[in-house]
């Protein structure tokens, strides 16, 4: 058994429309860079992962998604795995393949996160394929729950407009806004704050989908979508791809040793039965628990953190459950700019998901990415001074009150 495991190689695709590329080109180019940034050919590779959710939906390549890509690549003979868990498909890759070379049986493993979502031809589809990520069968039950959870909050009339076309899950996000607003005072400002701060980090990300900064005023003056959520308080569809090299620390003389970044804790959940009231038995808690436990970690270490923000309200909820501050206070931790680029705790220095992108089969993959850059410390004009712990907070799906699933990582700063 290994009893450390690292990340050795990074690289990924910028993020946006690619209407002429497909998932395994753009899974090429992110296998391309991962395997630069390295320092090791693709025959180093003993398994891989590839995580994706659309191929199935949108192009009926259903099964054998990682496959056909990885064959395309060149890789040949090897174990392949598909990991398909909704938005934290790629963190769930990582997952797995850190748990096979802790355990032994690869030394250096590959987790690909490749993703179309924009198919100009098939809008429909592209909208129907986000109910895939939660519970058909009970989606009326659920929904009506997750409605009910703000029904008590008085609702200016803009509430009941008619805003068109959107995904499911700014519904669900907007529900879970006004049950946070009802019941911890949060308010719609503090929510555009998250969003205006983003859009501000993602300027200095060349890879971002949306790199044009934003105040508070213009993302509440901005389309609104489901009340409180505008636009840019959303992830928009985004293509892109991530590739991340694993690597046992028995096998690190052959990668270059202070640029390995460690997993020190990682850990993942699912939902429970909870009541909405129930706050502090939220997945992201559990898996958040799990991962400070098995790191030797508390929240108070962490220097940094990427937290799933496919709305601007998920970063206010999962700071909370992440432990950076009480329940009912993360509204007020932004407003107080405690998370922006220079803050006691930087949170989506990144952009997050609703500036940068939010590929969903890749995202997981994608945040873990933009930490080991900050850990190595060659994240240029974003770089966070002294970075020495940072948490990824990636959830997936929906099913009940919450996601489906979530996966906690924390990764350590190299070590000379």
């Amino acid at each position: 058994m290994n009893s450390d495991v690292y990340i050795v190689g990074v690289g990924m695709t910028p993020l946006g429309k690619h209407l002429d590329t497909s998932v395994r080109q753009l899974a090429a180019r992110a296998i391309d860079a991962a395997l630069a940034d390295a320092g090791t050919p693709a025959q180093a590779i003993q398994a891989a992962w590839f995580c994706n959710t659309r191929q199935g939906a949108l192009e009926g390549q259903h099964g054998i998604r990682g496959q056909c890509s990885l064959r395309a690549y060149g890789f040949e003979g090897i174990p392949i795995f598909n990991t398909d868990n909704a938005c934290a498909s790629s963190s769930s890759g990582l997952m797995q393949a850190y748990a096979a070379v802790r355990a032994g049986l690869f030394d250096v493993a590959l987790v690909v996160g490749a993703e179309k979502m924009i198919y100009p031809d098939k809008r429909a589809e592209m909208f129907e394929a986000f109910k895939g990520s939660w519970d058909r069968e009970l989606a009326d039950q659920h929904m009506q729950a997750l409605l009910a959870m703000g029904q008590d909050m008085p609702l200016p009339p803009e509430a009941l407009a008619d805003t068109g076309e959107r995904s499911v899950f700014m519904d669900i996000y907007a529900s879970q806004a006004r049950f946070h607003m009802h019941r911890f005072g949060t308010t719609q400002r503090q929510i555009a704050t998250v969003a205006a701060k983003n859009h501000w980090h993602s300027q200095f990300n060349p890879m971002a989908q949306y790199r044009t900064p934003m105040t508070v005023d213009e993302v509440l003056a901005d389309k609104l979508i489901a009340w409180p959520i505008t636009r840019s308080m959303c992830a928009p569809m985004s293509d892109g791809a991530c590739a991340l090299v694993v690597a046992a620390g028995s096998a690190l003389d052959r990668f270059e040793r202070r640029r390995a970044v460690r997993i020190r804790g990682i850990a993942v959940s699912s939902g429970t039965r909870r009541t909405a009231d129930e706050v502090d038995r939220h997945l992201t808690r559990i898996a958040a628990d799990r991962a400070y436990e098995m790191a030797g970690v508390a929240p108070r270490d962490i220097s940094l953190a990427e937290l799933h923000d496919a709305s601007a309200i998920a970063e206010i909820l999962h700071a909370e459950n992440c432990g950076f501050c009480d329940y009912g206070e993360g509204g007020a931790l932004a407003e107080s700019g405690a998370t922006r680029l220079g803050g006691r705790l930087p949170i989506n220095v990144s952009g997050g998901l609703h500036s940068k992108g939010h590929p969903i089969g890749a995202t997981g993959a994608i945040q873990v990415r933009d930490l080991v850059v900050q850990l190595r410390g060659e994240a240029g004009p974003a770089q966070v001074d002294g970075a020495r712990l940072a948490l990824a907070e990636n959830g997936g799906g929906f099913h009940g009150l919450e996601e489906a699933a979530c996966v906690v990582t924390i990764l350590e700063r190299p070590h000379a």
